[in-house]
């Protein structure tokens, strides 16, 4: 009974560590946003998004080299993604009594798109390695390159619509270096902590995958990704309690295009080959379900639904919950 309840007991220590770091994080990013004058939509994106993904960054890393688990790095990369978009129907059921889709900024379109365009190419390369169409150069996908150009290009795309868009935020405005320093000692402490719970995750999800008989890749996709990213889970409710929309949703979305620039560097670091090629094809579910529900946020910025399903949520988000739910249980299926 015991070699069953520790490895979650484990998970449960990893997830509580995440927990705490995350606050920290938030509030450390917009004391930096003040400070400096950056737009908290770009913090969202840059700063925050990178810190709520080491734990992903740092679980992948360790997957791929200290654990020889490239599913679990996979599946944690994806189902974050797919546990972001999910983390839209809870601010939606908080934001009341107006819709939160009626409340953001339609610029968040630039980021989903970009999403959109990275987390399908992802789905794509796995099928064609299904498939037998594994380029790579030594042990490297042809295919990792691709992905670090496309992040960079949407990085690129992004810092030049908030340029136009917020030209008087934009610029820089250094008020207080000693506030400024305790920001950024605040942050790195915070973000060290996630790293060493990034570390172990990987080696519990194997534990529990292994006394639970569980396929690794349903493990990654939803224990390791749920508790990977708590961070992002913490940092959206904390900010909009604050009121900082905007700042929340850019964290999920940059997180998620992050998030495939981790597989690009997971990719670099897997020495048995190139790493999608080395995975189940489920993943390409996981993929494609992100895709449709980053669809699903594009045309509820759009159309802007005005009212509720039975005062709860929106048929936006109930959408989004669906398609959720049906790649969590078909992953479980198809699996390895």
């Amino acid at each position: 009974m015991l070699e069953i309840i520790l490895p979650w007991l484990k998970l449960g220590l990893c997830t509580l560590v995440i927990a705490v770091a995350g606050p920290v994080l938030v509030r450390s990013s917009e004391k930096i946003a003040r400070e400096t004058g950056v737009s908290m939509t770009w913090i969202g994106v840059i700063l925050l998004a990178t810190a709520t993904s080491l734990p992903e960054l740092t679980t992948g890393i360790s997957a791929v080299t200290l654990a020889d688990a490239p599913n679990i790095a996979v599946a944690d990369a994806l189902g974050s993604c797919i546990f972001n978009l999910l983390l839209l129907v809870l601010l939606d059921e908080f934001s009341r009594p107006e819709p939160l889709f009626r409340q953001i900024d339609q610029g968040h379109v630039l980021t989903a798109g970009f999403g959109t365009i990275l987390i399908g190419t992802v789905g794509a390369i796995i099928l064609l390695n299904n498939a037998g169409m594994d380029f790579r150069i030594f042990h490297i996908s042809i295919f990792s390159p691709i992905l670090i150009a496309l992040y960079l290009v949407a990085m690129r795309a992004g810092f030049d619509y908030q340029r136009r868009s917020n030209v008087n935020e934009m610029e820089a405005d250094w008020r207080s270096s000693a506030v400024l320093k305790r920001a950024a000692v605040r942050y790195a402490a915070a973000a060290g902590a996630v790293i060493l719970a990034g570390i172990w995750l990987p080696f519990v999800g194997l534990e529990i995958a292994e006394v639970m008989d569980w396929q690794t890749t349903f493990v990654g996709t939803l224990l390791i990704a749920a508790s990977t990213s708590v961070p992002e889970l913490v940092v959206a409710i904390s900010a909009l309690r604050y009121r900082l929309v905007d700042m929340a949703i850019g964290g999920l979305l940059g997180s998620n295009l992050f998030d495939v620039l981790i597989l690009a560097i997971d990719d670099i670091l897997y020495q048995k080959g190139s790493l999608l090629a080395s995975v189940s094809p489920a993943h390409a579910v996981t993929a494609f379900a992100a895709v449709i529900m980053s669809g699903i946020f594009i045309v509820a910025l759009l159309f802007r639904p005005d009212s509720k399903v039975m005062g709860t949520v929106s048929w936006i988000s109930m959408s989004l919950l669906v398609v959720y739910l049906f790649s969590a249980y078909a992953t479980f299926l198809i699996g390895q």
